[in-house]
């Protein structure tokens, strides 16, 4: 199935008719969760990067990353589920948006490199001992990345009414 196709399901599919049968509120109610999910992921993600980058060197990274982490689930999590609704709504619109080729991808990288870093043994260090100069410069190459493709999917997402 190609994108254009699947767009075109989405829109008839039983959520995008349900979506559109819930009124014009129902539109900015998601867009609201929507963005409140999005702040909630990346105001998180920005601080454990930042953490990892050199950041508030004072505080230990086990403190902050534990609660960082799981607020960006959340954040995703309402991300998700408010933005597949939203979608549903006019996804044949977006046939063609070059951002909407952005926004996907950049964030399947971003949760590959989540992936990988959560499965580093300088990630699973951090929480019992002091890491080496060498883990901390692979967490901090993962942080760089994470920024890069969580802000090209945040401005890829933002670019997709523009088009």
């Amino acid at each position: 199935m190609s994108a254009a196709q699947f767009l075109i399901w989405l829109e008839g599919s039983p959520l995008g008719q349900f979506t559109r049968s819930l009124g014009v509120w129902s539109y900015g109610t998601l867009n609201l969760v929507h963005i409140l999910g999005i702040a909630l992921l990346f105001g998180s993600i920005l601080l454990l990067d930042l953490r990892l980058l050199g950041a508030w060197t004072r505080m230990p990274l086990a403190a902050l990353s534990g609660p960082t982490t799981f607020m960006a689930r959340i954040g995703f999590a309402l991300a998700v589920c408010s933005g597949i609704p939203m979608l549903s709504v006019n996804a044949s619109e977006y046939i063609g948006n070059p951002f909407l080729l952005v926004k996907f991808p950049a964030i399947g990288l971003a949760l590959l490199n989540v992936w990988l870093v959560h499965r580093t043994e300088a990630w699973r260090a951090h929480r019992v001992r002091e890491l080496m100069l060498s883990e901390k410069n692979r967490l901090k190459l993962g942080a760089v990345l994470s920024l890069v493709f969580w802000l090209t999917a945040i401005t890829g997402g933002r670019m997709l009414g523009y088009w």
